[in-house]
């Protein structure tokens, strides 16, 4: 191979990131070891993919929308009033709002740095990474709309949770002075809580809103569809590969204890948001019952490494206990109540 052509291949690589090559990786294995296997995976990714198009599409738009229209600046007005007000907005809004698990942390450490009370960070905090419009139009695509609905109902009940659960243990000094020395007011993304701009609903106006939007609206399109991708090829391997009985003998029954072993093993299991949907697709038609799902969904969402570090990075370890423990509890009692429901 010419140095022309390794510069050419290192340069492409480069540009991928791990997603797409763990993709490439896995079905370039089954190729080889298993090629029926590899044309089954194949078949089956595109054919479920094809399937949650139209829900792609709607959630790409609505997360574009709000970035070019400059919505998710409203986040600073749901921190207004008295705590008990503004820890459910906070709940409210993190279950609304199209931010992910990083993203939103800048935005957090701003709150935290101009004075809104721990309580109704902690609400925000906890519900923001659990669901979104897109999350929540992926999910009606795979799980059904009484799932969605349910995991909705859950996400702003777990921010109720931590909110209000924080409330009594603001007279500790961890809770008091939440964030980390040197942890910042929140740097760029702290603006939209400090000197918040106003929205412009039609921003098809705007040239450079445009460009945000068709920018914004791409770069989702990639972020969604290459997790999606590789959740389906993974799907489609544990459908063939992974015993229906052995599914069922953990968490089919539906019990409380299912559904504690779900959400235990949703914290170190739980790749991505919408890679778990198709996941937990497959593992409920081999036997896991719906509580336990819930239970993994809302577990893993809450502590999977990309939230947890986010939040160990910035905030002081009792706050970052208080938050695992909250997403936890929450999780297991929304799994409990779901399945007795559902």
């Amino acid at each position: 191979m010419t140095a022309r052509v390794q510069g050419y291949v290192s340069r492409t690589i480069a540009r991928w990131d791990g997603v797409v090559l763990a993709i490439a990786a896995l079905m370039a294995i089954l190729a080889i070891a298993l090629p029926a296997q590899a044309g089954e995976s194949a078949l089956f990714t595109l054919k479920n993919y094809w399937h949650v198009v139209p829900f792609l599409l709607l959630s790409v738009a609505a997360a574009a929308y709000a970035q070019a229209s400059g919505a998710d600046n409203l986040i600073a007005k749901a921190f207004q009033g008295n705590v008990s007000r503004a820890i459910v907005m906070g709940a409210l809004v993190g279950a609304f709002s199209p931010f992910c698990s990083c993203g939103v942390i800048p935005l957090v450490a701003a709150l935290l740095s101009v004075g809104v009370p721990l309580p109704a960070v902690m609400a925000f905090w906890l519900s923001s990474p659990l669901m979104d419009p897109s999350m929540f139009a992926l999910t009606m695509g795979t799980l059904g709309p009484h799932f969605a609905a349910g995991k909705t109902v859950a996400t702003v009940g777990i921010g109720l949770l931590g909110g209000f659960g924080t409330l009594p243990l603001m007279h500790l000094y961890a809770f008091a002075n939440p964030l980390q020395d040197g942890a910042g007011n929140g740097g760029c993304g702290g603006s939209k809580v400090r000197n918040p701009k106003a929205v412009e609903w039609k921003f098809w106006q705007a040239p450079e809103r445009n460009q945000k939007f068709r920018q914004g609206a791409l770069k989702n399109w990639f972020f969604l569809s290459k997790w999606l991708v590789l959740a389906f090829l993974l799907e489609s391997l544990m459908l063939a590969y992974v015993p229906n009985e052995m599914v069922s003998a953990i968490a089919g029954d539906g019990n409380v204890f299912s559904v504690i072993g779900a959400a235990i093993v949703g914290v170190p299991a739980y790749l991505n948001g919408y890679a778990a949907l198709p996941l937990i697709q497959g593992l409920t038609e081999q036997g896991m019952s719906l509580g336990a799902g819930m239970s993994f969904l809302l577990a893993g969402g809450a502590t999977s490494l990309p939230a947890a570090l986010a939040v160990y990075a910035i905030a002081r370890k009792p706050v970052f206990a208080a938050y695992l423990g909250f997403a936890f509890i929450g999780a297991v009692l929304s799994g409990v109540l779901y399945g007795l429901v559902a």
